[in-house]
C-alpha cells in the first residue's frame, strides 16, 4: 500500500522533517534524484523552472545532469527562488549551466522538457505568462516529465483548467490526494512516487493494489484503488546525502 495525503500534511510533514531529522537542501537533492533516476535522459533538455522549492527541484536536477556528464538548460518564468532553490542554482550556474528567461518558442526543439513550474499548493487561475508556458509545452511534442505535480493542477482535487500534460510525473515524498483522480489521470500518462525520507506527520488515505483490493478496502472510505497512471513502485531516494 502507499500512503497517499492532502497538501496541508504534506506541508507538515516536510516542515517537521527539516525541523527534526533533515536539513531542505538534502530533501530537495533527493527529490531531484528521484526524478534523475526515473527517467531516460537523452538529447536535448529544458528545465522549466518557476520560483519557490519546485523551481529549486529543477536547478537541483540540472545540478546532477551536469555532474553525471549530462547537458540541460534552465529557462525561468521566475527569477525568484526559495532559499534551498537559491542554493542550487549557485551550483548549477557553477558547473557551468545555461540558465535564460522564458520567451514563447524558446522551448522548441526539446527532447525532454521537464515541469517545475508550479508545486503542489497552486491554486486559482495561472497568470499568463506561466499559461503560456504550460501550452508551449503541451504542443512541444517533447518527452513531458512533471516534478511533484503537474503545474496548474490543484495537488487536493486533480482539478485544472490550464495544466501540463506529462509522460511521467515523478511526486515527491508521498502521493498527493488529487493526483490519483480521474481528472489527474487525463493528464498524465504514468505517475511515480519518489521517497526521499520525509516523516509523515499523521497518516490520512491508502493507495491498493489490485492484488491488495478486497472487501475489506471497499469497506473503508479512506482506501482507493490503484488507477491505472500509477506505479505503485516507488523510487528510493531516501539515502542519498548532498554531494
Amino acid at each position: 500500500m502507499l500512503d497517499c495525503i492532502s497538501v496541508s500534511n504534506m506541508r507538515r510533514s516536510d516542515a517537521l522533517t527539516i525541523e527534526k531529522y533533515v536539513p531542505g537542501p538534502t530533501l530537495m537533492y533527493r527529490a531531484a534524484m528521484g526524478v534523475f533516476l526515473a527517467a531516460q535522459w537523452h538529447g536535448s533538455i529544458t528545465i522549466a523552472v518557476g520560483s519557490g522549492n519546485n523551481g529549486g527541484d529543477g536547478y537541483a536536477l540540472a545540478y546532477i545532469l551536469k555532474r553525471n556528464g549530462i547537458d540541460s538548460r534552465i529557462v525561468m518564468l521566475s527569477d525568484k527562488w526559495s532559499d534551498d532553490g537559491a542554493f542550487f542554482a549557485g551550483r548549477a550556474k557553477a558547473l557551468g549551466v545555461k540558465a535564460e528567461p522564458y520567451t514563447p518558442g524558446c522551448m522548441t526543439g526539446s527532447d525532454i522538457i521537464v515541469d517545475c513550474l508550479l508545486g503542489t499548493g497552486f491554486k486559482g487561475a495561472v497568470r499568463q505568462s506561466y499559461a503560456e508556458a504550460i501550452q508551449e509545452i503541451n504542443e512541444s511534442g517533447a518527452f513531458v516529465i512533471s516534478v511533484d505535480i503537474n503545474s496548474g493542477m490543484d495537488g487536493d482535487t486533480g482539478l485544472a483548467v490550464t495544466a501540463v500534460r506529462s509522460d511521467l510525473t515523478v511526486t515527491v515524498g508521498y502521493v498527493k490526494n488529487g493526483l490519483i483522480t480521474p481528472d489527474a489521470g487525463k493528464r498524465i500518462r504514468r505517475l511515480v512516487c519518489a521517497e526521499i525520507g520525509i516523516v509523515l506527520d499523521r497518516e490520512e488515505n491508502k493507495i491498493c493494489s489490485e492484488s491488495e483490493w478486497n472487501d475489506s478496502c471497499a469497506d473503508r472510505e479512506n482506501y482507493f484503488l490503484c488507477p491505472p497512471h500509477l506505479d505503485m513502485t516507488p523510487i528510493d531516494a531516501s539515502s542519498f546525502e548532498l554531494g
